[in-house]
């Protein structure tokens, strides 16, 4: 079969997926059953994919939504803990204390304190917090999916600790080619993933300060009395403020310390700098914004989260008491993830796996205790005695938060399996790529010299399937590079628009929304969310890949 065919074949599902979910609008539950069974029936037709594999690929997606479903569920409990507490109230009036203006709220919540999540946790974390947060301050439910998902971009290639350059392009580039280069050149592959690392960090760094002014104008747009982008750019100081409070420190950290540590650090320079900035009074909007009163919204705004807030015991509660919660469970994520230290080894070793399924080359594994979900649910139970709850409380908060996975377990049970098997088709019998590949292929042969362009665009397709930066560097960077060496360009520089693009890819990913929406109880309308989280993506890919072009050809 031809290598156009193979593209195309590979494309359907996805188009299937973006034409039921976008254009028709149908919820995820319904849309995703067929691309399932579309993308079975592709890679039995088109890739010889053996049965046995499918299954063991459905397997060991099952796995990976276990996962999913427990890190969603530990960020739900945390909330519902907070609110019967009291200390969502708190913190709503501590924000108010430095501006009731929305728009300076999604600096200092989504940009910055959802940055800081992305670094020490990564994996669809940064939404299941920060979505759940925004509603619980008086968000609209669809904003705040939205929102969420826009976290997931400038910080999410350094997420996790590094995660996706440590492990994605490593082992994405693992290969006889790739060390023989490198011995060439008198490198090791730690100093060549530095050396990606600084130009990742430059990327993001122009590309990513806009990304508050995207949120924000965003919201004022479409969640706003008057529909207006001019509302955002009204406070255009603060939010080019706000994007440089991260950026700068991110790309010096990027530069002195490697991939571990510039979304952590970044971040939290960035909350320190901001906060500073505000308390003395500077960028503060003259005339504040908010949305119209709650019973002024369309439905299709609200989702089933209800935040309830006892006024009574917030009284009882400090604002440094109130965000102890969030701020133990950033101190855990990181102490958890530092390979420096051996609590990571000893929660990873801790596993449940199931090797070569039906005797196949697929394995799958789950380690619940180095979850997230597993250190949501920790410090919700340290919140229980630390705001001295009582059982009835607790109870509650335990019973609404279980109540709300049925839906997106439903929905993941489905599109996880999906992606698994599109990333598995690469085990065909018939030596074709896998079908992410494949499509990767026909770009990479059909655009010639000017492919950096596009190269940006291969890794967010990469994200958008899989839902993870990590595992489209796993994908496609070594492909990237094979590219660069057919075009005798910096294959250090492909390799980092790859990375670039993948992290813009998690705001389109199907089952990173479903996740961020089941946190809020906003199922169903997952094609309404991609409609406009479509547009910061278009802008990053574009932007870098006209970067990236600029710097092979030109510079």
């Amino acid at each position: 079969m031809n290598s156009s065919l193979l593209a195309l074949l590979a494309f359907i599902p996805i188009a299937l997926a973006g034409v039921l979910l976008v254009g028709l609008r149908w919820p995820a539950k319904r849309a995703m059953p067929l691309v399932l069974l579309t993308t079975i029936l592709l890679a039995s037709v088109g890739w010889k994919l053996p049965w046995i594999e499918t299954m063991a690929s459905i397997i060991q997606g099952l796995f990976i939504t276990f996962d999913i479903l427990w890190i969603i569920f530990g960020a739900i409990l945390l909330l519902n803990v907070l609110t019967r507490s009291g200390a969502v109230g708190v913190i709503r009036q501590g924000f108010a204390n430095i501006s009731t203006d929305r728009r300076v709220q999604i600096v200092l919540i989504c940009w910055l304190f959802g940055s800081f999540i992305e670094g020490a946790a990564g994996f669809g974390t940064p939404a299941a917090i920060v979505a759940p947060l925004l509603v619980a301050i008086g968000f609209p439910a669809m904003a705040a999916v939205m929102l969420g998902m826009m976290v997931q971009s400038t910080a999410v290639t350094f997420g996790a600790v590094g995660t996706p350059i440590l492990v994605g392009v490593r082992g994405g580039l693992t290969s006889d080619l790739v060390d023989q280069n490198l011995i060439d050149a008198g490198l090791s592959m730690g100093d060549y993933l530095l050396l990606v690392t600084k130009h990742v960090a430059v990327f993001h760094a122009i590309a990513g300060t806009l990304i508050p002014l995207f949120m924000v104008c965003m919201l004022t747009r479409y969640f706003g009395q008057n529909r207006s982008w001019r509302e955002g750019l009204d406070v255009l100081p603060l939010l080019l403020v706000g994007g440089m409070s991260f950026t700068i420190p991110y790309l010096i950290t990027g530069f002195l310390l490697g991939p571990e540590f510039p979304s952590l650090f970044g971040s939290l320079i960035g909350m320190v700098i901001m906060i500073t900035l505000l308390r003395k009074g500077y960028l503060l909007p003259k005339k504040n914004w908010d949305f119209v009163p709650s019973e002024q919204w369309p439905k299709g705004w609200f989702g089933l989260l209800e935040i309830k807030i006892d006024d009574a015991k917030s009284k009882n509660l400090s604002l440094s008491k109130s965000w102890t919660p969030y701020l133990l469970v950033g101190l855990i994520l990181v102490l958890t993830r530092l390979p420096q230290l051996p609590i990571k080894s000893f929660l990873s070793s801790i596993s449940f796996s199931w090797s070569n399924i039906f005797d196949t080359n697929i394995s799958a594994s789950t380690s619940p205790l180095y979850l997230p979900g597993t250190i949501l649910i920790l410090v919700s139970i340290i919140t229980f005695y630390l705001h001295q709850m009582n059982g009835k409380e607790f109870r509650a908060a335990l019973s609404g938060s279980a109540r709300m996975l049925w839906g997106a377990g439903f929905v993941l049970v489905f599109t996880i399996p999906m992606v698994r098997i599109y990333i598995n088709s690469s085990l065909n019998p018939m030596g074709y790529d896998g079908m992410p590949v494949a499509m990767a292929e026909w770009v990479a042969a059909n655009v010639g010299q000017v492919y950096p362009l596009f190269a940006p665009s291969v890794g967010a397709l990469g994200a958008f399937i899989a839902g993870s930066n990590t595992v489209s560097n796993l994908m496609l960077s070594l492909f990237q590079y094979g590219v660069a060496e057919r075009l005798m360009v910096p294959g250090i520089t492909m390799v980092a628009l790859q990375a670039v693009g993948a992290a813009a890819g998690n705001m389109i990913a199907i089952h990173n929304v479903v996740a961020a929406s089941a946190t809020v109880g906003f199922l169903g309308k997952e094609g309404l969310i991609l409609q406009k989280t479509i547009i910061p993506t278009l802008y990053y890919v574009l932007l870098v890949g006209i970067l990236g072009t600029l710097s092979i050809w030109i510079l």
